[in-house]
C-alpha cells in the first residue's frame, strides 16, 4: 500500500459501466468487459433515469409494484446491453438506476470502492464534437473513484485480448498526480501494457530551482511508497511540458506514442480540472483518439 492509500496491485470490487444505450456507450462497454475480466473482478452495467411525469402517475396510481411502460423498456435494455457482454467469465450485473445519473452512478461507484467507472460521451455541439457530454461532465466531476471516459474520437474496439496496451501517463509533480501512478501502474499491469510517463510542470515550478527540486523530492518519496517498481520509469524527468498548453502537449504525445488509453491525475483545484468544457481536461477527453482515465484528488 502506497504513502496516500494507492498500492500498483489494485484490487477491485467492480468495473461499473453506465450507460445510456447511445453508440458511443456501447463502445464503452467494449472496453469495460476486458477491463473487468483482467482486474478478475464483476462488470455492473447500470442506467440511471428519472421518471417522466406520466410514468410517476402510472405508478403512484397503482400501488402494488406495476410499472410504467418507461421503466419495463428500460429494464429490458438494459438485460439486452448485459448479455452482449456476457461471455461466461465475468458475472454481468444490470441495474437500473432511479434519479439523476450524474450523482446516482458516482454514489454507485462510492458504495462498492474500489471500483472503476467507465462510460462514453459522444459530446455535443454544433458540429457534434469537441464536447464532452453534460451528463458525463457532471459524473466525471462528482466521481470518488476513477473513471474512463470513452471520448466521441475514440474509435470502435473491435481487437481481440487485452483493450490497452500502451498506456501513457501524464503526469505533474503535485500529490494528486503522483496518487494516479498507482492506477496507473496497476492498469499497466493487469492489462500487461507498456507504461509511458510525460511530466507536465508549471512554468512557475521552474524559476526557482530549490523550489522545483523540492517539489521533485516530495513528488519521489509519494512514488516510491506507491509504485516502487516502477519508480525509476516514473521518476526520469524527460519530457517536460508546460501546463499553459498541456492539453496540446499531452495530444500530440498520445498519437505520437499510439497510446490505447492516457492516465491523468487531476486536483480538484487545477485549471485542468475547473476550466470550462472546452479546456483543460474536458477538452482532452473529448479530442483523445483512445479512452481517458481520471482520477480526481
Amino acid at each position: 500500500m502506497g504513502a496516500d492509500g494507492v498500492s500498483s496491485h489494485l484490487s477491485l470490487n467492480a468495473v461499473i459501466f453506465a450507460t445510456d444505450f447511445s453508440p458511443c456507450s456501447v463502445n464503452a462497454g467494449r472496453y469495460a468487459a476486458p477491463l473487468a475480466r483482467q482486474f478478475k473482478t464483476d462488470l455492473l452495467i447500470c442506467h440511471a433515469f428519472e421518471l417522466s411525469e406520466p410514468a410517476m402517475e402510472v405508478e403512484a396510481e397503482h400501488q402494488h409494484g406495476s410499472k410504467s411502460e418507461q421503466r419495463r423498456e428500460l429494464e429490458a435494455a438494459l438485460h439486452s446491453a448485459a448479455e452482449q457482454f456476457c461471455d461466461g467469465a465475468t458475472c454481468v450485473a444490470p441495474r437500473l438506476l432511479e434519479g439523476d445519473p450524474r450523482e446516482k452512478v458516482p454514489e454507485l461507484a462510492q458504495t462498492l470502492a474500489p471500483s472503476f467507472i467507465v462510460l462514453g460521451t459522444e459530446g455535443r455541439g454544433r458540429v457534434g464534437r469537441g464536447l464532452v457530454g453534460s451528463v458525463a461532465e457532471g459524473i466525471l466531476r462528482r466521481a470518488a473513484v476513477p473513471a474512463i471516459t470513452v471520448g466521441p474520437q475514440v474509435p470502435p474496439f473491435q481487437r481481440e485480448g487485452s483493450p490497452f496496451r500502451r498506456i501513457l501517463y501524464a503526469t505533474g509533480l503535485s500529490p494528486a498526480a503522483a496518487h494516479a501512478a498507482g492506477h496507473a501502474v496497476a492498469v499497466a499491469r493487469a492489462s500487461g501494457a507498456d507504461l509511458h510517463v510525460l511530466h507536465v510542470i508549471h512554468p512557475e515550478d521552474v524559476e526557482d530551482e530549490n523550489r522545483m527540486r523540492q517539489i521533485r523530492g516530495q513528488f519521489g518519496a509519494i512514488i516510491e511508497g506507491i509504485a516502487p517498481d516502477h519508480a525509476q520509469g516514473i521518476l526520469n524527468p524527460a519530457g517536460f511540458v508546460e501546463v499553459g498548453n498541456a492539453h496540446q502537449q499531452i495530444l500530440h504525445h498520445v498519437r505520437e506514442f499510439s497510446a490505447d488509453l492516457l492516465v491523468l491525475g487531476v486536483r480538484k483545484t487545477s485549471h485542468l480540472w475547473l476550466e470550462a468544457r472546452r479546456s483543460g481536461a474536458f477538452q482532452i477527453i473529448a479530442e483523445a483518439p483512445c479512452p481517458v482515465m481520471t482520477i480526481v484528488r
